[in-house]
């Protein structure tokens, strides 16, 4: 499932592409993918309207339309779910057997695709009511992070993933955090000192801010036709050198040697998903000092 990385590349990329475009029409071939937005609300809503900011809250794409017949702008909101692709395509491309929305901007198609039907694209606002704080956002305050998660008695690895303490944090990054801070994904959340807190608020911060930069975990295919399959919410910067999936330092890869110390990687099932860690950098009991 796409993280906030990967939602923030996807972002920048149709950005440029949509400002200013006016959608013409709609086609809904998936009624699901909106709920519980109705495909005449949908229509009200956006037909006729013309894109302006593109931006993103947690994993969520947000998209804001002026409408002539609103007094107010329209938010529509996206989510790629497992997944979902959106892209611009020719409306003389042939559709692809999963596209769920077609929105018609005259010269392009702006298209969400879903082949297992779990993301969105809805006027409903309600998920975006429960999120917290943006990590990188300088509302994210290391004070505050650590009063929730003292409040919690979740494995910090399974408290990370719940998107109303910091939203955007998924399975990839929150392993990849733990790492960098040296923590064990089992500890209890409330039992981390005040200097573990820090370390993985820094942590977090970090590690989102370098799979922006690096482009995220898979190689980019916008056009999807290519041989291989391209999500089009995976992708590289401009520039940048391997790819970001070769430079993750825990996840998914069990049973290969720690880059930092050499042993092996292990993966634990933690809330019916894959946890990744290091037992001799991230023991039970913390090894740094204050």
């Amino acid at each position: 499932m796409p993280e906030l990385p990967e939602v923030e590349v996807l972002v920048r990329h149709l950005r440029p592409q949509l400002l200013g475009r006016r959608i013409r029409g709609l086609t809904v071939r998936r009624r699901l993918v909106l709920d519980p937005t109705t495909p005449a609300a949908l229509a009200r809503g956006v037909v006729g309207a013309t894109f302006g900011e593109v931006s993103r809250r947690g994993k969520f794409l947000l998209f804001t339309l002026a409408s002539p017949r609103r007094a107010t702008p329209v938010l529509l909101v996206g989510h790629l779910g497992m997944t979902g692709r959106m892209y611009l395509a020719a409306p003389a491309a042939p559709l692809a057997k999963h596209a769920a929305v077609v929105l018609d901007l005259g010269g392009d198609h702006f298209i969400f695709e879903d082949t297992r039907y779990f993301g969105r694209l809805t006027l409903d606002t309600a998920s975006l009511e429960r999120l917290g704080p943006e990590p990188l956002d300088a509302a994210f305050s290391v004070e505050e992070f650590g009063v929730a998660l003292a409040r919690s008695a979740q494995a910090i690895k399974v408290k990370l993933l719940d998107q109303s303490l910091v939203a955007g944090v998924g399975n990839i990054y929150a392993s990849e955090a733990l790492f960098r801070a040296g923590i064990s994904p089992r500890l209890a959340a409330r039992r981390l000192q005040a200097r573990q807190v820090a370390r993985l608020w820094s942590a977090i911060r970090d590690v989102l801010a370098e799979a922006i930069a690096g482009g995220s975990t898979l190689p980019l295919d916008w056009s999807g036709r290519q041989g291989r399959d391209g999500l089009f919410y995976f992708g590289r910067a401009e520039g940048a050198g391997d790819f970001y999936e070769e430079r993750l330092q825990v996840y998914d890869r069990a049973g290969r040697e720690c880059r930092r110390c050499g042993a092996k990687i292990v993966r634990i099932v933690q809330a019916a998903r894959s946890t990744f860690f290091c037992r001799q950098c991230q023991p039970a009991r913390d090894r740094h000092s204050a």
